[in-house]
């Protein structure tokens, strides 16, 4: 069966409600804005994202944020984004916070198939010994906190166990594809869109450009297609600034 899907729309056509999600990108950077628009359109909820951040207020994941479709997040940075900052504190969305670099290991273990690992990022933290907020009540009070993680040493050194993440689908952003899935991402858009790629049942990829078989050099490729189940052409996206800063 071909790989390549006509629409964004067509792409996540059977994401359902409650449905688990990878998303690649960091802050507004190589985000899969299309494939996010779609979800969008198509009204699904009680979605559980797995991404870096949370987009801002009108665009990337703050569509779907502001649009109450978000159920849960695991995230690494929440910033910029004062709808999520809103929901999270007033009890209308799970948060859980997740350093940086465990992040992008969780992902990657998850589409390596390897269940969990160890790390020293979090120990003696509230992220390896729990207690960290993941829902508030209305009034204020926590809900639900994590728990505590195993730890173990090795080494003379301790080590927290992080559990690896595979979601139902991913959505990820890349320059160049081929029609088999094959990937190329573009500088710094490469950040999370690999390893959310890799971590999906079910990964549709949105391309600036699709290209035959055999036209991109196999040196070229990031991400092979073996990881991706879907592509779309959506051409040259309107790349958002996060932050823009000038000077007089």
């Amino acid at each position: 069966m071909s790989k390549v899907y006509a629409s964004a729309a067509e792409a996540v056509a059977d994401v359902q409600d409650g449905a688990s999600l990878a998303v690649g990108g960091f802050g507004l950077c190589g985000i899969p804005n299309a494939l996010i628009d779609g979800l969008a359109e198509r009204g699904v909820s009680g979605l559980e994202v797995f991404s870096n951040n949370c987009g801002v207020d009108d665009c990337g994941l703050g569509i779907l944020l502001s649009a109450r479709q978000i159920r849960r997040v695991t995230a690494s940075y929440v910033g910029e984004n004062k709808e999520f900052a809103r929901q999270y504190l007033s009890g209308e969305l799970e948060v859980e916070l997740t350093p940086q670099g465990t992040l992008a290991e969780r992902l990657r273990a998850g589409g390596a198939g390897i269940p969990a690992f160890f790390t020293p990022a979090g120990v003696g933290t509230p992220v390896s010994e729990g207690g960290l907020p993941w829902r508030y009540h209305a009034d204020g009070s926590v809900a639900i906190a994590s728990p505590a993680k195993e730890t173990r040493e090795f080494g003379g050194k301790t080590f927290v166990l992080e559990e690896s993440i595979v979601a139902d689908y991913a959505l990820v952003h890349a320059e160049i594809g081929d029609t088999e899935g094959n990937l190329v991402f573009n500088k710094t858009a490469m950040n999370f869109n690999p390893l959310a790629a890799m971590a999906g049942r079910v990964t549709i990829a949105q391309v600036e450009r699709l290209v035959e078989p055999g036209e991109l050099d196999p040196a070229q490729v990031h991400l092979p297609g073996v990881f991706v189940q879907r592509v779309v052409q959506t051409g040259l996206q309107d790349k958002r600034i996060e932050k823009r800063t000038v000077s007089a």
